[in-house]
C-alpha cells in the first residue's frame, strides 16, 4: 500500500512527489543503464533513447522481482548533463500515474561508469499483495 504525500505549504512540484509512505515488501532495483539484454549499449548521442532502454530495464527487473513501474515508491536519477532533463522527463511521464508519482531526486553528475551512459536510475518499489 501506497500514500503520496502533498503537505500543505510546500513548494509546488511536478513530476513527482514530496514523500511517499508505503507499507509491504520492498524491491530495491540497482541502478539501470542503456544498455540492451546483450549488452550494447542503446542510444550513444541520443538521451531520449538512453532514457527509454533504462526505462524498459527497469521495468523487467520489476517484473522479474513481482512488481512493476506502477509501484515504484522512490527514483534516483543521475543525468550526466542537465541538457538530458527534458528527455527524460518526456520518457518519465509515459511511464508513471501522473497523480501519483513516486519521490524522485535527481542528480548531475561528472560521469557514469562507462562514458557513454548519458542516464542511470535506480528505483524502489512495492511488491503489491493481491487486490493492490
Amino acid at each position: 500500500m501506497q500514500h503520496f504525500v502533498r503537505p500543505e505549504g510546500a513548494p509546488p512540484v511536478k513530476g513527482y512527489s514530496l514523500a511517499v509512505s508505503f507499507t509491504g515488501e520492498m524491491v530495491a532495483v540497482s541502478g539501470q543503464v542503456p544498455l540492451d539484454r546483450e549488452g550494447r549499449l542503446v542510444g550513444e548521442a541520443d538521451a531520449e533513447a538512453q532514457v527509454r532502454q533504462v526505462y524498459a530495464n527497469l521495468a523487467a527487473a520489476l517484473k522479474a522481482a513481482g512488481s512493476g513501474l506502477e509501484h515504484v515508491v522512490k527514483l534516483t536519477v543521475y543525468l550526466t548533463d542537465l541538457d538530458d532533463l527534458p528527455a527524460f522527463r518526456r520518457v518519465r511521464d509515459e511511464h508513471q500515474d501522473a497523480v501519483r508519482p513516486p519521490a524522485c531526486s535527481l542528480v548531475r553528475v561528472a560521469g557514469l561508469v562507462d562514458p557513454a551512459f548519458r542516464v542511470e536510475i535506480d528505483a524502489l518499489a512495492v511488491v503489491p499483495v493481491s487486490g493492490d
